[in-house]
């Protein structure tokens, strides 16, 4: 699941709109409970449906429900799950990260969940190079999910590819331009999903194909490569391989967001501490969030005076259950970048930093 997908069902609107979220197991024997829980929760939305709009009304959200539950193989899944269903939308989406188990009936979907999965967990595309045909992968740590759509899996079918290249001198180097061009088709694919969710890039294929595609990319955020003809490893292999180059990747990139950090403070140019954060990025003027990657923290806020005030997680006055989660996606809605980095990183900055572009 990509950012795309959660903005997709945060502009949902429908009533009524099921949300069923529960941690699922990739391995026996914890993998043997997923299958009572999931009917349990089932049997939940079932009855508060009926309950919510008699047993004829709510019958064919019902069957949609029960459709998109049986189809599920629990014997293929990962960390979490999520399931919603409207009269517009049916979907099940499998996550990399556990969810706490519940069923929710709106009018939207229960999307916050996923936002905090997105947020907290270290996210990347993987594209893995090949003629036959080149894939894109969302990667969360080892674990890579393929992507298909928005022309992925992309295939080369013209000359030079699937196609024979015609008799002619220099056939080497037609034979150059023609793979070039069907990576800058790779490429300009890419930047759909790069543009609404800007993550870092992990490049796989032989070094012939890198070059080629090195060559034409206009993509600046390319953090890691592995060589290698990937063409069949299956993608939790192949997860397993790329996850390492990737990791050390984010790690210089932590470190290089400090010395940001650092420069921002030389020029004035930052704003520390959740509330003071909130009022720049609302303004637009957040460059670069530093955010200590356990910090949570609930807050009211008053709209009207755009300040944001920290509560305790039980406070009753609390309309804002994670803050530090908002105000990282109020970051990127405003083409903010986002950087966790290890706890006590940030502790004279109240644990979370505003690099400021003006």
């Amino acid at each position: 699941m990509n950012r795309q997908d959660v903005m997709a069902l945060q502009r949902h609107r429908s009533h009524p709109s099921v949300s069923i979220l529960l941690p699922t197991h990739r391995t026996s024997p914890d993998n043997k409970r997923d299958p009572i829980l999931l009917k349990n929760l089932l049997t939940e939305a079932t009855d508060r449906l009926v309950e919510l709009l008699g047993k004829r009304d709510a019958a064919p959200t019902i069957r949609k429900l029960e459709a998109q539950v049986a189809a599920i193989d629990l014997r293929h899944t990962l960390d979490g799950m999520a399931i919603f269903v409207s009269d517009a939308h049916a979907g099940v989406y499998l996550l990399p990260v556990p969810l706490k188990p519940r069923v929710v009936i709106d009018d939207t979907f229960a999307t916050r969940d996923l936002v905090f999965a997105m947020n907290r967990s270290p996210r990347y595309w993987v594209l893995a190079l090949s003629e036959q045909p080149t894939k894109l992968f969302e990667g969360v740590r080892d674990t890579l999910v393929e992507v298909r759509g928005g022309g992925f899996p992309l295939e080369h079918t013209g000359p030079g590819g699937s196609q024979a290249l015609p008799d002619m001198t220099d056939k080497s180097k037609i034979e150059a331009e023609y793979h070039r061009q069907f990576f800058r088709r790779v490429d300009q694919a890419l930047a759909a999903f790069t543009k609404a969710d800007p993550l870092p890039i992990c490049v796989v294929g032989v070094e012939r194909w890198l070059a080629y595609y090195q060559s034409v990319t206009d993509h600046k955020d390319i953090v890691a490569s592995v060589t290698g003809n990937h063409d069949k490893t299956p993608p939790h292999e192949l997860g397993k391989l790329v996850w390492p180059a990737v990791a050390d990747a984010l790690a210089v990139r932590r470190r290089r967001a400090l010395d940001a950090l650092d420069a921002a403070i030389g020029a004035q140019r930052f704003a520390s501490g959740l509330g003071e954060a909130w009022r720049r990025a609302q303004e637009g003027r957040g460059e670069l969030l530093l955010v200590e990657q356990d910090y949570h923290q609930a807050a009211r806020l008053d709209e009207a005076a755009g300040q944001l005030h920290l509560v305790a997680a039980d406070d009753p006055s609390a309309n804002m259950a994670d803050a530090v989660d908002d105000l990282i996606e109020l970051v990127l809605a405003k083409q903010g970048d986002v950087v966790f980095v290890e706890d006590g990183a940030l502790e004279g900055h109240g644990r979370v930093t505003l690099t400021l572009r003006y």
